[in-house]
């Protein structure tokens, strides 16, 4: 490995996720008639304030005043409105409208965006299916749809779960696909073994998905299906057993070789492109380190010991511990007086960012070697020939420690300590490619 050297400015900041300070809150609206406040059937106003801007969102939902409990911005427990809504049950949108509200700004925090009022009203309108005009008369509470649950799930699971944009995304997609099928009239009772087997065949002729795609897809919907099941609102259990048969091949495990990383590392990084260079030094520690990039752009300076650094997983919540070597610990070395925002160690910038960068150092390294991925779309083989670089990505660095780690001889188990991974079936495709190193280093005895 070349010597490392620090030649750019340490005050550097990283790109930080924009932190959108908001309040949210709830409220009886205020109305008169003839001169005196209404105190009966009030509608429940949801009220949005940040950046000095103000949002009012309607939520579909009335109660009498003397039910309402102001501290707590909630309906008091036990009580009922006209139309027969128990407070629980208001209650319990309310918190799904503040965790929507709050997963938005998430979001655009993500993005480093400021938003525009007209941007968060529209995202949250598209998101929460409930009516947003008030009529004039009261009238029965419309059937929930498999719409509104759908919306739920991705509202309640992605606020359980922290989703990042990309999970949100992914959902957002599979809803456009899903509207779609069958012309979006769709309800739980579609999704019966011959439905779902309709939905293959509709994302495989109509969609001309790959095989693994669809795939992914369905483990989505079953994912939505079960939540849903487990929540009381079908009895389907078609999707409990349905496992259709997908032709397919192990997903090929791409990682830097020896020859790869003296190519990065040797590489003169031109002068008008020296961003790069953050990001090759990122994407070298984690080749010896393991880290995800969710833990590495969040790795801090009370994270790092001596020897070694110990930090908890964005992921899974684990606690890792990871001994340095002499390449992560030159990497810190070359940080370790530049200030960082919230005391971070590297200069890290957004996944995306950093994934385009990292294609465009292996170009310039020229890390191109041809890689040929094999995919099924129905029974037809599917081969296309990737150039290595375009395959590159923030968890290239991971991928490549684990190999490097097994090929050298390290036990598995120690790795799985160093990477978190508690499933010993993720460590096959590895082990296979580590056997692979080692087979072709075998030759060497030959030139001797």
């Amino acid at each position: 490995m070349s010597k490392i050297g620090c030649n750019f400015g340490c005050n550097f900041l990283n790109s930080p996720n924009m932190n959108l300070k908001r309040n949210i809150t709830f409220q009886l609206e205020s109305r008169k008639k003839d001169g005196v406040l209404v105190t009966e059937n009030v509608p429940i106003r949801m009220r949005v304030v940040f950046d000095g801007k103000r949002i009012e969102f309607t939520t579909g939902y009335r109660i009498d005043a003397a039910k309402w409990d102001a501290s707590k911005q909630r309906v008091k427990n036990g009580c009922t409105n006209k139309l027969k809504q128990t407070s629980s049950e208001i209650n319990a949108d309310l918190n799904r409208y503040e965790g929507e509200i709050q997963n938005i700004f998430k979001e655009f925090e993500l993005r480093e965006i400021m938003p525009l009022p007209e941007q968060v009203k529209e995202q949250f309108n598209a998101r929460i299916a409930v009516a947003r005009t008030e009529a004039p008369t009261q009238e029965a509470e419309p059937q929930r749809t498999f719409w509104d649950i759908y919306d739920e799930f991705t509202s309640e699971v992605g606020r359980k779960n922290d989703w990042t944009t990309a999970t949100y995304e992914k959902f957002s997609a599979l809803k456009n696909h899903l509207l779609k099928f069958k012309r979006g009239k769709i309800s739980f009772e579609t999704f019966t073994e011959r439905g779902l087997n309709d939905l293959v065949d509709y994302f495989r002729y109509k969609c001309d998905m790959l095989n693994s795609t669809i795939g992914h897809k369905i483990s989505l919907i079953k994912w939505i299906l079960r939540w849903a099941y487990d929540k009381g609102y079908h009895d389907n259990r078609a999707f409990l057993t349905f496992s259709p048969k997908l032709k397919s091949t192990q997903t090929k495990v791409i990682f830097l070789t020896d020859e790869d990383l003296e190519k990065l590392t040797s590489f003169h990084i031109p002068p008008n492109k020296t961003y790069l260079e953050r990001v090759r030094d990122v994407l070298i520690f984690c080749c010896y380190t393991g880290l995800r990039y969710s833990d590495v752009a969040n790795l801090c300076k009370s994270d790092v010991r001596e020897n070694h650094i110990e930090f908890t997983t964005v992921k899974t919540a684990d606690t890792i511990t990871v001994e340095l070597n002499k390449h992560s610990r030159a990497i810190l070395e070359k940080y370790k007086d530049c200030e960082f925002k919230n005391g971070r160690v590297l200069p890290v910038i957004s996944n995306q960012k950093m994934n385009d960068y990292i294609k465009e150092l292996g170009e310039l390294a020229g890390i191109d070697t041809p890689v040929r991925i094999t995919q099924y779309r129905g029974n037809d083989r599917v081969d296309t020939i990737y150039k290595k670089y375009q395959l590159l990505s923030t968890h290239t660095g991971r991928k490549t420690f684990i190999c490097k780690a097994l090929a050298l001889g390290i036990p598995v188990n120690v790795v799985m300590e160093w990477t978190g991974h508690s499933d010993y079936k993720a460590m096959k495709p590895y082990i296979a490619v580590a056997d692979n190193i080692r087979a072709s280093n075998m030759s060497r005895f030959d030139d001797e």
